[in-house]
């Protein structure tokens, strides 16, 4: 039975619309098979079983059985449809938007909408995957509780290369892709969700290596957004001469002074779990290169030092993405987290943190750790996280 012809277009800017049918019986699939041919389902209604992660930035479906499928992106986007109002989502989110004086072409896509059950399974999966971790004395950046395996009926959208277009110049003239940068070749929009599974994340090593008296929040942090910018700047100001000090001073003057936004960059609290129609739209606002950085911070997941430290690392991601070093204009998103994750560490360092944790309970820095093992656990460390938990491959 058909639901009838829709019109949908193919996010990538550029590329114009084409008219499908879409059947009403769900099609199964796997998260594996999706992100290696990504535009085989696009605009189908699917069926996958998977394990949802909420991180620092992340809000994925990995494979409930073989979570590493040995590609770039090894995980689908997940988002609620508009209107939903959830609690579950990520921490800290950059999307890339056309500005309204855009200079690349651009055809927004028309899709059809999605309606969620709001089961009590459903309000059973976004509790779950709402709730934080938080024991310890470390900073725990955007760690929740639980990742939950469930059955996942909905919207499956998709694009063949989330790669940005840039002209001779380097100036961003198209890209396509979901979630966090826009980096994810595939998301799937709610329909349903069924046979919910909680499985705890263990954080018990790590809570015993940062056991102690909770270090208290450092001077000159907020839990107000305009403030954290500042301490970001105070902080990016106090590391010490070298690359990382360059790299984080780029990366907290994207926001520009007391949210000036004629820098292209908006920063703002909420919850970026939810398929918006006006975030794939033209933006309502210029931008100096065109294009609009879109940064969201959630005020419940981080507050006060937490938060400082995530406008910095989306700050880093902007900084990336708007200005490359030469050679570095496609780089994946692998190394892209590997770079914020690398400038937050070393902000927390000199920023007095005594731990930080990543999601998942992947303790990166320990201001115990003898001088010369520090940089290779470190290093082991992220390298683990991200193709672990960040489901990104190298």
């Amino acid at each position: 039975m058909k639901r009838g012809l829709i019109l949908a277009c193919v996010i990538s800017f550029g590329l114009g619309c084409e008219v499908y049918a879409q059947d009403a019986t769900p099609v199964d699939t796997k998260v594996c098979d999706v992100v290696k041919n990504p535009e085989a389902l696009n605009g189908k209604i699917v069926r996958i079983k998977g394990t949802v992660v909420a991180g620092f930035d992340e809000f994925v479906i990995k494979d409930a059985t073989d979570p590493n499928c040995g590609y770039p992106v090894n995980a689908i986007w997940l988002a609620y449809p508009p209107g939903t109002k959830g609690k579950a989502g990520p921490a800290a989110m950059l999307q890339i938007q056309p500005a309204r004086n855009f200079t690349g072409k651009f055809t927004p896509p028309v899709r059809n909408p999605v309606t969620l059950d709001k089961s009590k399974d459903f309000k059973q999966f976004d509790s779950l995957l709402a709730q934080k971790h938080e024991k310890g004395a470390d900073m725990c950046l955007g760690c929740t509780r639980y990742e939950v395996t469930a059955t996942l009926v909905g919207r499956l959208d998709s694009v063949a290369d989330t790669a940005l277009q840039r002209d001779a110049s380097g100036k961003i003239v198209g890209f396509g892709g979901f979630g966090n940068m826009n980096a994810y070749p595939a998301r799937l929009v709610l329909e349903s969700v069924t046979d919910v599974t909680p499985k705890e994340v263990d954080y018990s090593k790590n809570d015993e290596e940062t056991k102690g008296t909770p270090t208290g929040t450092p001077a000159g942090t907020s839990s107000d957004l305009l403030a954290a910018i500042v301490a970001a700047q105070k902080n990016a100001d106090g590391i010490a001469a070298g690359a990382p000090k360059d790299a984080a001073q780029k990366a907290a003057a994207v926001y520009g002074k007391a949210g000036d936004h004629p820098t292209g960059v908006f920063a703002s609290y909420g919850t970026a779990n939810e398929a918006s129609p006006k975030d794939e739209e033209l933006g309502a606002k210029d931008s100096p290169d065109g294009v609009l950085f879109n940064c969201t911070f959630s005020s419940d997941r981080l507050q006060q030092d937490s938060l400082t430290r995530a406008v910095l690392h989306i700050g880093e991601h902007v900084s990336e993405l708007r200005s490359p070093a030469p050679g570095h204009e496609s780089v994946p998103a692998y190394v892209l987290e590997s770079d914020a994750w690398v400038l937050t560490a070393v902000s927390s360092v000199f920023g007095g943190q005594r731990f930080l944790t990543l999601p998942g309970g992947y303790l990166i820095w320990n201001s115990s750790w003898p001088g010369d093992v520090r940089n290779a656990k470190m290093a082991d460390t992220l390298n683990d996280f991200l193709n672990n938990e960040a489901m990104l491959g190298q």
